[in-house]
């Protein structure tokens, strides 16, 4: 079976199951399998790296920080980078998309920055679609993420590629959430929190997850 029939029998498992505190824990457990298994899915070799995974990726990250244009074909992504950076990347006046990914150097106020312009996703990019992996897995190298958009299509493009980029853990303008783990001097699992009320996080779901990670 491959990976991405995995990834959507566990999908579809998730929406079959109702969530109540009964069935939290096995919930967890089955959203750590699918963290482990699109983490799979970007880096089938199991090695990381400054690019992205994939021949025309593997851009050396260099600079104080990295910025990746994300968005549709034919958005201006390429016209964009070549008018900030200088850069040549093509561009046409027709459908057409960057096939790899272009890198490019801004230097403002001392700070040397890298621009990348990436090939255009298309919706399913989370799910393999287009050149969605390759794409997805470079962009989680960058400090910054900026969304292009067509100005004469609908604004709801960004809403469907911030779904495809949080399909794989991406989750832009979030604050990560507080937790932290302390080693224990003896075996077992202490939770404690100190929100109340939230009915997301319980010690079996804490359990589940802990059990796909020994």
């Amino acid at each position: 079976m491959s990976v991405m029939q995995k990834i959507k029998d566990i999908e579809d498992e998730m929406a079959r199951t109702q969530k109540n505190k009964a069935t939290m824990g096995h919930l967890g457990m089955l959203k750590a399998k699918l963290a482990k298994l699109r983490r799979e899915l970007l880096e089938p070799s199991g090695k990381g790296g400054g690019g992205g995974g994939g021949e025309g990726f593997d851009v050396n990250k260099v600079g104080d920080a990295r910025v990746g244009f994300v968005g549709f074909p034919s958005v201006g992504k390429s016209t964009l980078l070549t008018k900030l950076t200088g850069t040549f990347s093509e561009a046409a006046s027709y459908e057409f998309t960057t096939l790899t990914c272009v890198p490019g150097i801004v230097r403002y106020r001392g700070a040397k920055i890298q621009m990348l312009d990436l090939p255009g996703i298309i919706e399913g990019a989370k799910d393999g679609k287009g050149r969605g992996r390759q794409v997805i897995s470079t962009a989680r190298t960058c400090n910054l993420i900026l969304i292009v958009l067509d100005c004469l299509k609908p604004l709801t493009h960004k809403k469907l590629i911030e779904r495809e980029l949080e399909g794989f853990g991406i989750r832009l303008n979030k604050k990560p959430p507080k937790i932290t783990f302390k080693k224990k001097d003896k075996g077992g699992i202490a939770f404690t929190t100190n929100v109340q009320g939230t009915g997301k996080l319980d010690l079996d779901a804490v359990k589940a997850v802990c059990a796909e990670y020994k």
